[in-house]
């Protein structure tokens, strides 16, 4: 199970809006580069300045970047702007944000940069993992349980504590390793619905 079970409600939401943006000439691509941009605007501004109150950044940016990461696919898939370049950029720039805002977390303890180093590689092997399908002319995979919705929320969540106490319980630290299972796990189920649909 999945966050990203949720999207397709979501994007009823969402889909005035999309209409009115495409009507006004906003592109896929640029609401996929601005997303990236603030997320790493975000990292760096936490990296450089790792105040507790600046943390809630993270569950507000999270959220708007989830409208965004919907924004920019419905205007490829509904509006006709789904392009070979929108497909490498909407790839690309989710790891890059992923990473980006995850980092800053190194600097907050129980959390540590060898840990947080592990949870961005195995997160980018779950977005390798899923988009896997689409090279070999399949749909791609967005299995659980850690995607990036998932990661969203918990980071999220994380960032809150942060902001509101300043620190993260020692208890927080178990957090790191059960991310890392959590996903392995999601890249095994990627790859196992990849070969089903094989």
């Amino acid at each position: 199970m999945s966050i990203y079970k949720l999207k397709s409600s979501f994007q009823t939401l969402l889909r005035p809006l999309v209409g009115r943006l495409a009507g006004m000439g906003v592109t896929a691509n640029q609401v996929t580069l601005i997303a990236a941009t603030v997320s790493v605007a975000i990292g760096a501004l936490l990296v450089l300045n790792p105040e507790p109150a600046l943390f809630a950044l993270v569950p507000i940016w999270m959220a708007l970047r989830m409208a965004f990461n919907a924004v920019d696919g419905m205007l490829a898939r509904e509006h006709g702007q789904k392009s070979a370049l929108g497909g490498y950029l909407n790839e690309i720039t989710d790891v890059v944000s992923d990473a980006a805002l995850y980092v800053p977390f190194a600097l907050i303890a129980p959390f540590s940069l060898p840990w947080l180093f592990a949870i961005i590689f195995l997160a980018t092997l779950t977005e390798f993992a899923g988009v896997l399908g689409v090279a070999h002319g399949k749909g791609r995979n967005y299995e659980g349980p850690m995607g990036k919705s998932d990661r969203a929320l918990l980071f999220g969540a994380l960032g809150a504590l942060v902001a509101v106490f300043g620190v993260l319980p020692a208890w927080t630290w178990h957090i790191q390793p059960m991310t890392c299972v959590l996903l392995v796990w999601t890249v095994v189920n990627r790859i196992r619905a990849g070969l089903v649909e094989a």
